[in-house]
């Protein structure tokens, strides 16, 4: 048997992985005996941060490992796929009928038991355990940990988005497109001028944040590439109109003609606030790129002053909260096992990688592992010229002092044997390789091997 902690996205992989080997396995997960600050439900996967598993083109390095996983029969990413909603060129998810759908599907799985209890020490050496409690890793299981390696554990601060009513959007002020008009207009935009930019870029400075354990915002430490609202604020006045605020390429009709260059210098928007669809209705939708720390009243005060959310009903608001992470390059193999217990792995992004996709790609590596030794096989590691085993090279092999999470980037493939200058072409040669030499392994794994 196997046993895996934490039902987030690399659990719920992992203990799909470890079933459909034929493996009983264990599922533990604390809630909803105890809640993390972060999550909303009890459900297994839930998406506590974006909606979003990043851009679906395979020439996209998110788009890839997302492929990737399909090819591995990911169980996470045909659920994915299943609950998608409209989001330009992103795969993006009804997180409440995406998180039910994989509950459900291991609930009924013969080989899953899920057991609701908080584990607070790891389990004994010889039970093959996936450790995969992620980020919100608790108090004693984290300490528990730091006994074990012998290392304080690494951390950062991250944070979530605010959610809205769709009906409550001012759609006179507010329109529907994607950037550069690339398939179905799936956002919505509320577009500001100058003096509403600076306004608000005022306001989000002057707002009063919560107080959250052990931050403190002189020393805390972030994900760059989820900062906080206010924080992208505080680092200049454009820096917000060059991130999640960039007008370029979104134009509203109403405002007359794109192509007359008088009307497209005098009407285009100084910065523009695009909105996500969170649901398969329509009826929820989430402010991109707005993590934020701030108090709920200053968050409904400040959203408010953005053009066409005046009115805007808020069914969440974004929260911040403390995410740990093992410090993987001195601890783990590119099979995820521990180097000083190899009957223990550990997946998603206690280890380091950040995003969704990610997390399943270890959570799929670390259970088809753990199978791997309850049946005497060997463990096996992904090549590192593909997106997924790229990621589980860095976070096991990085000679760094300060190791940071890194998500899926082409920057960790190797170089490819001749120059390509398209940078399209590049990544597409990158994808090319990365498929091909992928299918190689998922052969090699269907190939019978007597023990």
């Amino acid at each position: 048997m196997v046993c895996v902690l934490g039902a987030g996205l690399a659990g719920t992989e992992a203990a799909w992985q470890v079933a459909e080997a034929g493996i009983p396995v264990t599922l533990v997960e604390m809630r909803p005996i105890r809640r993390s600050p972060a999550h909303h439900s009890s459900d297994c996967a839930e998406l506590v941060c974006s909606n979003s598993f990043g851009a679906l083109s395979s020439d996209r390095a998110a788009g890839l490992l997302q492929e990737e996983l399909r090819r591995l029969g990911s169980l996470v990413i045909q659920t994915a796929d299943a609950h998608a909603v409209p989001a330009g060129g992103a795969l993006a998810v009804d997180r409440g009928h995406f998180s039910a759908a994989l509950t459900e599907r291991l609930a009924q799985h013969p080989l899953v038991t899920i057991e609701r209890r908080e584990q607070q020490v790891l389990p004994d050496e010889s039970q093959v355990t996936v450790l995969a409690t992620g980020p919100l890793t608790s108090d004693p299981l984290a300490e528990d940990l730091r006994l074990f390696t012998g290392r304080a554990d690494c951390h950062f601060f991250d944070a979530a988005s605010p959610i809205v009513h769709g009906d409550s959007i001012d759609d006179s002020i507010a329109f529907r497109a994607s950037r550069y008009d690339k398939g179905d207009a799936d956002y919505i935009n509320c577009p500001m001028d100058r003096q509403q930019y600076l306004a608000f870029r005022e306001a989000l400075l002057n707002a009063e944040q919560a107080e959250l354990k052990d931050f403190d915002q002189e020393d805390a430490t972030f994900f760059e590439g989820c900062l906080p609202i206010e924080e992208l604020a505080r680092r200049g006045e454009d820096t917000m109109r060059y991130g999640p605020l960039k007008p370029i390429g979104l134009w509203d009709p109403r405002w007359g003609d794109v192509n007359d260059r008088d009307v497209r210098r005098a009407k285009r928007a100084y910065a523009i606030v695009q909105l996500r669809q969170e649901d398969r209705e329509g009826r929820l939708w989430n402010l991109v790129g707005f993590q934020t720390n701030l108090k709920w009243g200053e968050q409904r005060r400040v959203l408010h002053m953005i053009p066409g959310l005046a009115s805007a009903e808020f069914v969440r608001f974004g929260v911040m909260h403390r995410n740990t992470f093992l410090e993987s390059p001195q601890l783990l193999q590119p099979t995820l096992q521990f180097r000083r217990r190899s009957r223990l792995l550990a997946a998603g992004q206690i280890t380091g990688t950040e995003g969704y996709a990610a997390a399943v790609a270890g959570g799929w590596l670390a259970g088809t592992n753990a199978a791997r030794l309850v049946q005497g096989l060997e463990p096996i590691e992904l090549p590192s010229t593909t997106m997924s085993g790229a990621l589980t090279h860095f976070v096991s092999e990085t000679p760094t002092e300060k190791f940071q999470p890194m998500p899926a980037n082409f920057g960790l493939l190797p170089e490819l044997p001749n120059r390509i200058r398209d940078k399209r072409a590049r990544y597409g040669a990158y994808r090319d390789r990365a498929l091909s030499d992928l299918e190689r392994t998922r052969l090699a794994l269907l190939t019978p091997v007597e023990v």
